[in-house]
């Protein structure tokens, strides 16, 4: 398959670079390991693209800093599509197992019929709404749906969706996957392929680089604000459909 592929690692998680090298053999692409942003060494510059409240419906609540570095992380990803004239590029996280089985012909799939300016996720549960097939492959679709589900741990990303993306979030105020969800933002359309074959091993390598401790009046309080702010999101949703 003629595809680059874009591997996002932390230099410091080490216990990582196993499964990024078991990543690599898997795949048939041309990989490259992009250096994750660090939340713990980011540049002003970095730092100071987080604008919070900047765009509606509000986010509820304050980004960590692991949060604005993985936006930036993909950010960097999507750069790199432009500055190496990808037409497109496979980008993964570094805690995923792959079933090429199902994977392969997944990304087969999405690649034989993206559009450029198209971004397609391939999730590690299935949350869509209702959608529409656009192709479909033995047991797997490719599918677009009104409302955007979370998560980005692979993607297969056009240049135009780069493109899109970049231009939207110079300043940010979520996380990347939520900020996906806002189809009337960037513009990008969002296909979803499954089943993926994409399996989380986040666990397994010692945890999420995306923690949190938070005090009880922290978690009662997202426990309120999450369930609302999805309402008005899915509502946003239905004003500008994912076209």
């Amino acid at each position: 398959m003629d595809l680059d592929c874009l591997i996002i690692h932390l230099e410091r998680a080490r216990d990582r670079l196993p499964q990024v090298e078991a990543t690599k053999a898997a795949l048939p692409l041309r990989t490259h390991v992009m250096p994750a942003v660090d939340g713990q060494s980011m540049t002003k510059q970095q730092a100071s693209a987080y604008a919070q409240r900047a765009l509606s419906p509000r986010y509820p609540f304050p980004l960590r800093p692991s949060e604005v570095a993985t936006f930036h992380s993909h950010r960097a990803c999507w750069q790199r599509i432009i500055n190496d004239d990808m037409p497109a590029a496979l980008i993964l996280e570094d805690d995923l197992e792959i079933d090429t089985t199902v994977f392969l012909p997944a990304l087969e799939l999405a690649n034989a019929h993206v559009l450029d300016g198209d971004f397609v996720r391939f999730p590690i549960k299935w949350r869509e709404d209702t959608g529409r097939d656009l192709a479909t492959s033995g047991d797997i679709r490719l599918s677009q749906h009104d409302a955007v589900a979370l998560g980005m741990v692979a993607q297969l990303v056009t240049r135009g969706a780069a493109e899109a993306l970049l231009t939207a979030t110079e300043r940010f105020d979520r996380p990347v996957d939520t900020f996906l969800q806002m189809t009337w933002v960037h513009g990008a359309r969002i296909l979803t392929a499954w089943p993926s074959g994409i399996r989380e091993v986040s666990e397994q390598l010692g945890g999420s680089t995306i923690s949190r401790q938070d005090g009880l009046l922290q978690k009662l309080r997202r426990e309120v604000l999450r369930p609302l702010y999805r309402r008005r999101i899915a509502a946003m949703a239905k004003r500008h459909p994912n076209v």
